[in-house]
């Protein structure tokens, strides 16, 4: 039977990657790597520095495969989801079916495979619409929430609460309901709307690569700041992925 490995590679730095993942890297005859186009380029670059560094097992090969754009015109943002990962599901398809009978694939996905990311949601939905007989494996990567963490030298969580993974989207919709809230996918910059300018932000960009940019301090002093620094790094880069935590509270208290 077929297996694909699923492997988290980290955020960005080839020494994120684990030593489960080089095993299940050299384990696979094909390494497919993602490519997402224009203004994105260095995200495959990575990839390839991380397969030039740690393959080496003799006759595996990269495959590269062009990513198709989520298309959101006149749908909800699900419904494009869902669409553009039935697109993904079928490109997936056609990857998995050109392995060896008994052979080994294996996707690289940025940061780790549970928290935001659908690749393990595509391949079960490729296993479930079209009959291929592979089994996969999931191999944990270290998290933007973990790189965030590490860069501030700080523990996410306050002592005995509860600590919140949000969106921009239901940030801005819902505000800042819990101690520690950490937020992913924030196109809309949400922390500028939060109308508690005493909160504490701890934000950073390209986490683990050679750009990385973090900032940190009361929420009411640098919402502006970030907002500058992060778009003048996008247009630069052509491409940003950012994370923050808010914070209201100090440990210990009630």
């Amino acid at each position: 039977m077929k297996h694909i490995h699923i492997i988290g590679i980290g955020t960005g730095n080839p020494e994120h990657v684990t030593i489960q993942a080089i095993n299940a890297m050299n384990a696979a005859d094909v390494v497919f790597l993602p490519v997402k186009g224009t203004g994105k380029e260095e995200l495959a670059e990575i990839r390839r520095e991380i397969c030039e560094r740690y393959i080496t097992r003799p006759g595996s090969r990269v495959c590269e495969f062009a990513v198709p754009q989520r298309q959101t015109a006149d749908r909800t943002y699900t419904q494009s989801v869902d669409v553009w990962h039935g697109e993904v599901a079928r490109i997936y398809r056609e990857l998995i079916s050109g392995l060896p009978e008994n052979g080994g694939g294996a996707f690289l996905v940025w940061g780790d495979p549970s928290l935001y990311d659908s690749t393990i949601r595509i391949i079960e939905r490729v296993r479930q619409e079209t009959g291929l007989d592979f089994d996969y494996s999931v191999i944990p990567g270290i998290t933007s929430i973990q790189a965030l963490a590490a860069s501030h030298k700080i523990p996410v969580n306050l002592v005995g609460k509860p600590i919140e993974i949000t969106t921009g989207r239901k940030l801005a919709r819902d505000g800042l309901l819990t101690d520690s809230t950490i937020v992913m996918l924030d196109g809309e910059q949400a922390f500028a709307k939060i109308d508690d300018p005493d909160a504490e932000i701890f934000w950073g960009a390209y986490l683990g690569t050679k750009d990385e940019i973090v900032r940190s301090g009361r929420l009411g002093d640098i919402a502006t700041e970030i907002q500058a620094l992060r778009a003048e790094a996008r247009q630069r880069q052509g491409w940003i992925m950012d994370i923050y935590l808010l914070r209201k509270g100090r440990d210990f208290e009630e």
